[in-house]
């Protein structure tokens, strides 16, 4: 489908960056140590910028924290360690870290708004602008990231094309069922709460704190329905 354009180009570059990743896993210890620590810089900025997004951060607030519950109560970020231990078994990856680098890529490319908006426009209005852009950005960290991480980054390519390519096949029945403006007030709150788990995977990437950020996903349904009863109850908002 030419819809899901966008979305297949977003994993090619991906994979692609990852595949030119590959051959540089011979550098150094101490350059792959400051490529890890710009990255980790770059992503708590973007994070923080994201963060800024939300109009009413206390929607927000409760959503981590409700998210947070629900995560460590099934154990989301065990599962999606466990898939990467599969992976790492079907590849034969000798290295190790496969599952910890299919974790963190996943969140880096999935969390955040830019992918919703950019699978909205692929399918609302066949523009592919968004995710291209993205593809260009995901495709050049994939390099520093598998080079420092290893190969588990390549894995993240399918989860970003499920995620993206559902929103892009089901939005015009999205399209149909929710009005532009409670669509804005979504996008802006999930911008604000994926900042927030931006920042997490920055400090996670430092080495500051070990925080299981996939187990924080959750917040992102609860920040709609939050959003949704507002709407509806609040036509003011």
């Amino acid at each position: 489908m030419l819809s899901l354009l966008g979305t297949a180009v977003n994993a090619l570059a991906i994979m692609a960056g990852s595949f030119i990743g590959l051959f540089w896993r011979n550098i150094n210890e101490d350059m792959k140590t400051t490529i890890i620590q710009g990255l980790s810089i770059t992503v708590i900025v973007l994070g923080i910028d994201m963060a800024l997004e939300s109009n009413r951060i206390i929607i927000v607030v409760v959503s981590i924290a409700l998210g947070a519950m629900l995560g460590e109560r099934w154990r989301i970020e065990e599962r999606m360690n466990r898939f990467g231990i599969w992976l790492e078994t079907k590849t034969g990856a000798k290295e190790g870290g496969v599952a910890a680098a299919f974790v963190t890529a996943t969140l880096v490319y999935v969390v955040g708004a830019v992918g919703i908006v950019g699978a909205l426009d692929s399918g609302l209005r066949g523009d592919h602008t968004v995710l291209f852009t993205k593809s260009l950005i995901d495709g050049i960290m994939s390099i520093f990231l598998t080079s420092a991480l290893g190969i588990g980054i390549i894995f993240s390519a399918v989860p970003v094309f499920l995620f993206q390519g559902s929103i892009t096949i089901f939005a015009a029945q999205i399209d149909r069922f929710i009005p532009p403006d409670l669509m804005d007030q979504f996008i802006i709150e999930i911008t604000g709460a994926g900042g927030i788990m931006i920042i997490a995977i920055g400090l996670r990437l430092l080495g500051i704190l070990n925080i299981r950020v996939a187990n924080l996903l959750p917040a992102i349904p609860i920040i709609m329905l939050i959003v949704a009863v507002l709407y509806y109850w609040t036509p003011a908002i």
